[in-house]
């Protein structure tokens, strides 16, 4: 117990050590228990404090403020899988270029939550090249006019060199990171224009291309890594000019996850789930007409979303309509393009951490875990996207971007199996998440004040309630163990 939290706890159990030194004791006004201790931590948009935990006051008996946000443990919603970011191409090749002790301090602080640890539970990576790789490829690529039906070529011999060993290094960190994955383009043999750009799958190549897959899911549970879930394509409605990428419209979608994935999948007794869409929040009709298709829809696990376009409502809109269907929320980058903490910090928590998971989300993937201080390697595509950290290509110096502590804020302390419960949704310039922990029934709860000014505002749970001030254009999460 926290004296800085518990005053009054400490006094009261001091004044039975007291009583009982002189044999003859008074019973307490207050009851120890009648104190719950409570745990802050608080980013601020000025970046003088950085998860910086602090004191806070406990909850105790007392009234509430009018700024009032009320945690009802009892009103239970998804299961969480978790946080993170995905270890693209770029991403594992920078972690490999560290020095040895470096990097691995750098992945125990990222993938694990002993000594500091922001614990992230999820990542995601790519089939193939995306613009954040050194080089195109597929991992099937064949020369001009050739083409590789028996899938004879297939090889995941371009990921052996960074991407496998920085994953099955973070699986040896944490054994419970949930690893998905997404192609950016078929083998160039495999689309109507011939090349990684643009263009689209061809429809005599639907079962080659599912068969693509399949070897990618058996080649990596053969290295020890196990692919969860498994997007038909990366954002499937844009075509890309500079980097893989690839068109798939609905009906594809459809038809090649009803009558040729999915059955693969099932006729393999394989577990690997498949998430529908994975593109932006502005085209909710994409993946509600793969899903009104019966036999495609039986194939699929969940809806994954991206931030690029549209607004973060639409998640719980589209999961009214198929409850049970799981929500992902899959890719969102920072970049220079927002560099401004005071506006982009609220932003991030508001529409990414707490935005998403009211919306039903079971894990929040931002893009790419490092990048370097020129916003790269890439080629291609975003020239000026952030890592979640930047790692100096020259200096090895380690930066935790704005990004870092947003997802911090909730990966830290949400661990796997946590259940979304219900809080107050917003009052005040305010906005809230909470969730309590399966295995130790603790309460976490974030709260971002996006407003322009200080808020002091109470919290309710369990028939106690605590106060807190927090800081103009910031995030803090709280941490509790009490009533369930």
């Amino acid at each position: 117990m926290r004296l800085s939290v518990s005053v009054h706890a400490v006094a009261v159990v001091g004044g039975l050590w007291l009583c009982s030194l002189l044999g003859a004791c008074a019973t307490p006004t207050v009851a120890a228990s009648s104190v719950v201790p409570v745990d802050v931590w608080v980013t601020t948009g000025s970046q003088t404090r950085l998860l910086a935990h602090e004191p806070a006051a406990p909850f105790t008996k007392g009234d509430a403020l009018p700024i009032n946000i009320v945690v009802d443990s009892k009103q239970r919603y998804q299961s969480m899988v978790g946080f993170g970011a995905s270890l693209t191409d770029s991403s594992a090749w920078l972690l490999q270029q560290m020095k040895p002790d470096a990097r691995e301090a750098l992945m125990k602080e990222l993938f694990s939550r002993e000594n500091g640890g922001v614990g992230f539970d999820l990542t995601r990576l790519t089939i193939g090249a995306s613009d954040f790789s050194r080089h195109h490829y597929t991992l099937n690529d064949r020369p001009e006019g050739e083409t590789d039906l028996p899938l004879a070529h297939f090889s995941i011999e371009p990921n052996r060199a960074d991407v496998l060993p920085i994953t099955k290094r973070a699986l040896a960190i944490n054994p419970k990171l949930q690893v998905m994955a997404s192609p950016w383009s078929a083998p160039a043999w495999m689309k109507t224009n011939g090349h990684l750009y643009q263009g689209e799958l061809r429809s005599d190549r639907y079962d080659a291309f599912s068969r693509y897959l399949i070897r990618y899911l058996d080649a990596y549970a053969a290295e020890g890594v196990p692919i969860f879930a498994l997007t038909l394509q990366n954002e499937p409605h844009f075509e890309p000019k500079d980097y893989p990428g690839m068109r798939i419209r609905p009906k594809a979608r459809a038809e090649i996850i009803g009558q040729h994935l999915g059955p693969m999948l099932a006729a393999r007794g394989l577990k690997t789930q498949i998430i529908e869409w994975d593109h932006n929040w502005d085209e909710p009709h994409a993946p509600l007409e793969v899903l009104s298709n019966p036999t495609a829809r039986k194939f699929i696990s969940g809806v994954g979303w991206h931030c690029y376009a549209g607004y973060v409502q639409i998640q719980a809109g589209v999961r009214d309509m198929h409850p049970d269907k799981d929500t992902w929320f899959t890719e969102c980058s920072g970049g220079e393009w927002k560099p401004h903490w005071p506006e982009t910090l609220p932003w991030m928590v508001r529409n990414i951490v707490i935005g998403t998971t009211r919306g039903w989300a079971r894990g929040v993937l931002m893009w790419n875990l490092v990048l370097d201080e020129k916003f790269g390697p890439h080629l291609g595509g975003c020239n000026d996207c952030r890592g979640v950290v930047t790692v100096n290509s020259v200096t090895g110096e380690v930066t935790r971007n704005l990004e870092y502590y947003a997802l911090a804020h909730a990966s830290k302390f949400v661990r796997p199996g946590a259940q979304r419960i219900e809080s107050t949704a917003a009052i005040d310039g305010l906005e809230t998440v909470a969730f309590r922990n399966s295995d130790d029934g603790s309460i976490v709860l974030v709260v971002c004040n996006s407003a322009g000014e200080e808020r002091e505002f109470s919290i309710q749970h369990g028939g106690r309630t605590m106060r807190h001030r927090l800081p103009r254009e910031s995030v803090a999460t709280f941490v509790w163990r009490g009533a369930s």
